[in-house]
């Protein structure tokens, strides 16, 4: 209690907000300014025969220390070397504050906005997030929080020379974006990645209030549509616009202006288009923009009226033109007649995104077999086994592969299998994160992969049939899942699912020592198997966990690291409403939430708790609660 709240201490460094590996993350109320004075007492001292005093003037080592720190902290770009560097002293901490450009806030609960800025003074650059990640699969009811609004206005006081803002899965309204492009005059880059809450409203002040705005990209946001034509608000002049993207807005769009701004904006390396815009008028746009570096090409079909012409354009001479390409992504509802077309800028990809394009394999031969350099690669499974394998043959330089389902029920007999897995991993040896959608697999293939595939830092296996074991031998997965986390060193994000006993959770406690992320679906047997993992992996920072039979033992077994954790994350388990007081009672600096789905009829206080979601806090509670949250 009588610590000085400036010096950071050991408590505060298990509170990091900004960093996967929980770096020390301590805030501070008031002002903090460095000492720069150079006036410092002098020191006399003799010289020579005459005893002529000389006086000499230097600085106290501390202030030297303040400003050398200052001028080398600048160069410090590391958000966990940074707040490493925080701890030393407080000298170190104040300096470390004021060189600090940009921030990063995990959990946007974890610290107030009047804490944050008061510490951090010179932010030019936010980054902020919000609801956890399986949000995004409608497991947290909907009006859960997340508001934007309490950290632009306190943004709009202390950073006024703001210039860039992240939001991952925020609820944004029109007001906080008008409140925004009021409030930064030199804004330049909005990045909005799952956020909901805003409309074409809030984007056309955006659009036309910043006027130096180089970046404004929306990524799987919710975007109403109010019937406002945004992109015809952005200036008539030339603009700084070097990426727009807005593939998610799900309503017409005024392609006379689109078409318009992309011709006045000179400095335009990204464009990523909505479903609305044909490949006629892809075709117009990519003429005027041929120094595109990455491209979203919208439905990748012909509008419903044609405009006259439009058949006979040389699409492929298109593409071809655009020689920078290195990414290309959108193919939303695609015509296949059309697909060839983008063969002459293959070479070049290293990015290609066929998530939202239906594509069997052989159609994907034509365009894989020119993809010497590609690097990340997105895909349905409808390419089949035989799809994988002919990506395998060709993109031997692969770091990132995503399979997404085209059906995701869990009662069909899916197009991929082992066969494919075993297949990339024989391949493509410089695999470094792979997300693979499957009905069936095998230890044997999870296995081979570890061994083929050292390198990987994040394996996600997503068996979407329940508790399914390897489908040629009957067993449980750990063999498989043990491989992966015994094999693979590098290994900071785990996705595991089908039949896993306890001795899969045994792994990972022993050998998953740099994992971080860990997600957990219908797996586990008893409490034994969280415990192993609580106990084990030191570096947990986000543990997600459904429908699995863990309840308060386990919770209770990692007491000693949540305050270490990011957060936790439980639904559908076995815990109760005693066991989550019990931990809320042990650790006040967690938050420890549990919640209701909104729709259920309130029936007083059940015992067994549905959701469970426990974070690290400097605040507390927070005050913006819903009425199916309840905090203990």
């Amino acid at each position: 209690m009588g610590e000085d709240p400036s010096i950071p201490s050991s408590s505060s460094s298990q509170m990091s907000e900004d960093d996967d590996r929980s770096p020390p993350f301590d805030l501070i109320d008031g002002q903090i300014a460095s000492n720069k004075a150079r006036n410092c007492s002098g020191v006399s001292g003799s010289s020579g025969s005459g005893g002529n005093s000389i006086e000499y003037s230097v600085p106290y080592s501390d202030q030297v220390l303040e400003n050398v720190l200052e001028n080398v902290l600048c160069f410090l770009t590391s958000r966990s070397d940074r707040n490493a560097a925080s701890l030393v002293c407080k000298s170190w901490y104040r300096a470390e504050a004021l060189t600090r450009s940009e921030l990063f806030i995990g959990n946007c609960y974890a610290v107030s906005p009047r804490r944050a800025t008061a510490r951090f003074t010179r932010v030019r650059a936010v980054s902020i997030k919000g609801k956890p990640r399986f949000a995004d699969f409608n497991l947290m009811p909907a009006h859960w929080g997340a508001h934007l609004a309490p950290w632009v206005s306190s943004m709009a006081k202390a950073y006024p020379w703001l210039e860039k803002l992240f939001l991952k899965r925020m609820s944004v309204t029109d007001d906080d974006l008008a409140l925004l492009a009021e409030s930064f005059p030199g804004f330049k880059e909005l990045v909005l990645v799952c956020c909901d809450g805003f409309g074409t409203s809030g984007l056309a002040v955006v659009a036309s209030k910043c006027r130096q705005l180089r970046v404004l990209d929306l990524t799987e946001s919710d975007v109403m549509d109010d019937d406002v034509d945004w992109i015809c608000c952005f200036p008539e002049s030339q603009t700084c616009l070097e990426s727009l993207m807005f593939e998610c807005v799900e309503c017409l769009i005024n392609f006379e202006a689109l078409e318009k701004l992309v011709a006045r904006s000179p400095s335009l390396k990204k464009l990523s288009l909505n479903r609305f815009v044909p490949i006629g008028q892809l075709y117009r746009l990519m003429v005027r923009a041929p120094q595109l570096t990455h491209l979203g090409t919208g439905s990748f079909n012909t509008s419903e009226v044609m405009a006259q012409g439009d058949q006979e354009l040389d699409y492929r001479s298109a593409f071809a033109a655009c020689k920078s390409l290195v990414y290309l992504s959108g193919f939303r509802e695609i015509l296949l007649d059309y697909l060839p077309a983008i063969n002459p800028v293959c070479g070049n990809l290293t990015t290609l995104n066929f998530s939202y394009a239906n594509i069997n394999a052989e159609q994907l031969k034509s365009v894989i077999c020119h993809c010497h350099k590609l690097q990340t690669f997105w895909v349905l499974d409808s390419i089949c086994d035989e799809g994988l394998k002919a990506v395998a043959r060709t993109c031997k330089d692969l770091r990132e592969l995503r399979v997404f389902p085209v059906n995701a029920q869990e009662d069909i007999e899916g197009p991929v299998s082992e066969v494919g897995l075993q297949a990339i991993s024989e391949g493509c040896r410089k695999l470094r994160s792979i997300l693979y959608f499957c009905q069936r697999m095998t230890n044997a293939a999870v296995i081979a992969m570890s061994n083929n595939c050292p390198d990987l830092v994040v394996f996600r296996l997503c068996i979407m049939g329940r508790h399914r074991p390897d489908h040629v031998t009957g067993e449980s997965m750990d063999e498989g899942f043990g491989a992966i986390v015994m094999n693979c060193k590098k290994l900071t994000r785990l996705a595991v699912s089908g039949l896993l006993t306890d001795g899969a959770f045994s792994y990972i406690g022993k050998y998953g020592k740099l994992v971080r992320t860990l997600s957990v679906a219908f797996a586990g047997d008893s409490d034994t198997g969280l415990k192993h993992v609580l106990e084990g992996c030191s570096n947990l920072q986000k543990l997600e966990i459904r429908d699995s039979p863990f309840g308060d033992t386990a919770l209770r077994s990692g007491l000693h690291h949540y305050y270490n954790m990011r957060f936790l994350w439980m639904s559908s388990c076995t815990l109760t409403r005693q066991g989550c007081r019990e931990i809320s009672r042990e650790l006040p600096g967690l938050v420890v939430e549990v919640m209701k789905n909104e729709q259920e009829e309130d029936t007083g206080e059940p015992e067994n708790v549905d959701i469970l979601y426990m974070y690290r806090s400097l605040e507390g509670a927070r005050d913006d609660i819903p009425k199916f949250v309840e905090i203990l």
